[in-house]
């Protein structure tokens, strides 16, 4: 790592921000009074976006930042943040030469967004840095119905051949209309759908129920829904064995014990 340009006594530093969305929209920001172009992402001047504190370990420590100053950012609206398009993206903060940004920069600290909370008119944001995955369990719960997520590494379906895109036909109060569905709307209860188009372009969404061509979504649009929207649906999967076996074919990747014997057998008695 070269850095030498950390060493002359006039300083040239400034802090960059990079945040990638899951849909693919990225941002940067730079404590610098004018924009800068790295990577052939123009990083905007935001003067005041410094952050107040950084902590840094060798260890396995969690690193930690203070991420209430850049949500008051107007590229960060609130709308989106309550729509849940900020939730899963990735942060990177750098030290770098505003007189040469193409030059090798001090990397901070990087992570993801994790919960996103409300406090009166500003959002706080929980950073989850790379050592956070250690907090999960190192051995998996026993339980009857499959642990993976459908179409991830464990599971091993193809997702792609358990999607498709429709276009939605009508909105009710309650429900989604898809003519594509042709009556099979069961068949991505516990799927996802995600827009590809419209004011929602981007959001995910879990669906909860169907019937015929209507479907039911386990929370609300925030933004208008317009007749001839696009979506892209993914199959559902209720986690049972028998519906991995039948219906999928999958049987041998199923991450569950559908078979052994729960807590009730430790509480018979003799003769029961």
């Amino acid at each position: 790592m070269s850095l030498a340009w950390l060493d002359p006594g006039l300083t040239t530093s400034c802090y960059a921000w990079r945040l990638e969305r899951t849909d693919g929209v990225t941002l940067g920001f730079v404590s610098h009074d004018r924009d800068l172009l790295i990577d052939n992402l123009r990083y905007r001047a935001a003067p005041g976006m410094v952050p107040s504190t950084i902590a840094l370990s060798d260890g396995l420590d969690i690193d930690n930042v203070d991420m209430e100053g850049i949500m008051t950012s107007t590229a960060i609206a609130e709308k989106d943040l309550i729509a849940g398009r900020w939730n899963g993206a990735k942060l990177s903060i750098s030290l770098i030469n505003w007189e040469d940004p193409e030059q090798e920069p001090l990397h901070l600290i990087c992570g993801e967004f994790g919960e996103i909370t409300r406090s009166g008119d500003s959002f706080r944001v929980e950073i989850l840095g790379p050592m956070s995955v250690l907090d999960a369990a190192l051995v998996p719960v026993t339980s009857p119905t499959c642990r993976a997520r459908f179409g991830d590494r464990a599971c091993k379906i193809s997702l792609a051949a358990h999607q498709v895109e429709m276009t939605l036909t009508a909105v009710t109060l309650d429900a989604l209309e898809f003519a594509g569905l042709n009556g099979q709307a069961a068949l991505y209860i516990y799927g996802e759908l995600r827009w590809l188009g419209g004011e929602n372009c981007g959001l995910r969404h879990t669906i909860i129920a169907g019937e015929g061509d209507r479907i039911h979504l386990a929370d609300h649009t925030d933004r208008k829904l317009s007749i001839g929207d696009r979506a892209l649906f993914t199959a559902g999967c209720n986690k049972n064995f028998v519906t991995c076996r039948d219906r999928f074919g999958n049987s041998q990747n199923f991450r569950g014990e559908p078979y052994l014997p729960g807590n009730d057998l430790l509480t018979r008695y003799p003769g029961a």
